[in-house]
């Protein structure tokens, strides 16, 4: 990969030293997304749907920050605390990505960052020309 190297802030307060986005030349590298409230805290406590809704939104931000659109989306990885549950996830995953279809994988975890959220998810773009 080569090309100019665009990040977009996390605007997160946990002193990891990480980016939100990464973007090299028309790859993009969006990082875990949790289901952050925009006036900060737990989005949607105990709901996986909406909580998946909102993580969407949040990278759906960061590709554009990075150049992007939600279409160039070719991979994203939803972490679960409770994989019963996966289908309610699935359902928001389904409302933004059925006509792209992106490789997809749901991956069952112990544990998140903040014990109120329930799933967090990652996604991998590449920007097209034309």
């Amino acid at each position: 990969m080569s090309g100019e190297v665009t990040k977009v802030p996390s605007g997160s307060k946990l002193g990891i030293g990480f980016s939100r986005a990464v973007r090299v030349g028309d790859f993009v590298f969006v990082s875990g997304c949790a289901p952050i409230a925009r006036e900060g805290g737990v989005a949607f406590p105990g709901n996986v749907k909406a909580q998946t809704k909102r993580c969407l939104e949040i990278i759906e931000g960061a590709l554009t920050q990075a150049g992007a659109d939600i279409k160039h989306v070719v991979r994203t990885r939803v972490f679960l605390t409770d994989m019963s549950r996966w289908k309610e996830a699935g359902e928001a995953h389904g409302e933004v990505f059925k006509d792209i279809e992106p490789a997809c994988s749901f991956i069952g975890t112990s544990a998140l960052i903040d014990p109120g959220w329930l799933v967090e998810v990652e996604a991998d773009a590449v920007v097209t020309r034309g």
